[in-house]
């Protein structure tokens, strides 16, 4: 089987600094008016972990605000996030040991796995319960029905994505055929669709945030439904790691769940509001309006879990999905490719 391709949005990287350990003053050296010396105590060094993300989006919040609240140095970690180019670069960062988490759809970890992989990625825990991209249509459409597609061209996905498999999974769910019934344009480069879609092309087209609110601020589209409200809970993206990393670094890994879990709590207990002041300067090129806009549409949704475990339901319904787009011959165990111990005890 072959490797499939999630496209992605951009490249970026964000470094966080080491905290360095304060030097001792000598006794010697003490002025005479102390009574002694007194060594101060270093800082303690945090841990650096490398996480490369399959896309820099709002849809994972979450993890931002993880960052942004510094959860991940409140456990010992000093992260290094950096962008990847889809999920296959992103697996394969993973898998040479270039990074050491890996965020990105868990179809992923499933056709490496397939493929025969030894140390093979496992996901140790779940951000994203829905898929975050909408159907986005040419005019206002307040009674759609996905019947309405019938006839139509819609931009699509790359084939194998999960973009492009959530979207068909949706069409045969309603009795669409997605060969016969419509013609899907899988040509265009992720994060082009939007402009494409703008300058004429197609009668639907299926966005990502924040192509969608895009389209929309310029009256050139309207979202008429939410993939994401229409799939079902899907496990659209998960944190992993090579099998071997997570046994010797357990530690790492716990500490690193923690800290995402303090992320999906603050989203539970926070308004998009505050959600969006947090995070805001993770998007500088988007004003808060849109953040806040975009991150509204997500937490209406129910995008995030409430906790980062990854359930065996969730796993199986992805892998239906799998099957439906013709990208799975064989399914995978689920006990191999997942672990909820960490998710689980983050949790508590």
């Amino acid at each position: 089987m072959k490797k499939r391709i999630i496209s992605f949005l951009t490249a970026g990287v964000l470094s966080l600094s080491l905290l360095a350990g304060c030097a001792s003053e000598d006794a010697s050296d003490a002025p005479s008016t102390d009574s002694a010396s007194t060594e101060q105590e270093k800082e303690p060094e945090l841990i650096k972990v490398t996480l490369n993300e399959v896309a820099h989006s709002i849809f994972y919040a979450p993890m931002y605000v993880a960052i942004e609240e510094g959860y991940f140095e409140e456990e010992g970690i000093d992260l290094e996030l950096v962008c990847g180019f889809g999920a296959d670069k992103t697996m394969t960062a993973v898998i040479s040991g270039e990074t050491d988490i890996g965020f990105m759809g868990s179809e992923a970890s499933i056709y490496t796995y397939a493929e025969g992989a030894t140390d093979y990625v496992v996901n140790f825990a779940q951000l994203t319960q829905r898929a975050g991209n909408f159907l986005v249509a040419r005019e206002e459409m307040p009674d759609f029905a996905w019947d309405d597609l019938k006839g139509h061209l819609v931009l699509g996905g790359r084939k194998g994505g999960m973009p492009e498999m959530v979207f068909e999974y949706i069409l045969k769910q309603n009795g669409i055929d997605p060969e016969t019934d419509l013609e899907i344009n899988q040509g265009i480069d992720f994060g082009s669709t939007a402009a494409a879609f703008a300058e004429g092309q197609g009668d639907f087209t299926v966005e990502f945030e924040p192509g969608a609110t895009s389209l929309e601020s310029e009256g050139k589209g309207y979202v008429v439904a939410s993939l994401g409200e229409d799939s079902g809970y899907v496990p659209y993206t998960a944190f992993s790691a090579k099998k071997s990393y997570i046994d010797e670094n357990r530690d790492v890994i716990q500490g690193f769940t923690n800290a995402l879990q303090k992320g999906m709590d603050y989203v539970q207990s926070h308004t998009p509001e505050e959600i969006s002041a947090v995070i805001e300067s993770q998007f500088p090129e988007t004003d808060l309006a849109t953040i806040t806009t975009i991150v509204t549409r997500y937490y209406e949704q129910d995008t995030w879990k409430s906790n980062l475990i990854f359930e065996q339901s969730s796993f199986d319904l992805l892998q239906d999905i799998l099957e439906s787009a013709g990208e799975l011959e064989e399914r995978v165990p689920y006990d191999d490719l997942v672990t909820t111990e960490f998710a689980a005890i983050a949790a508590q």
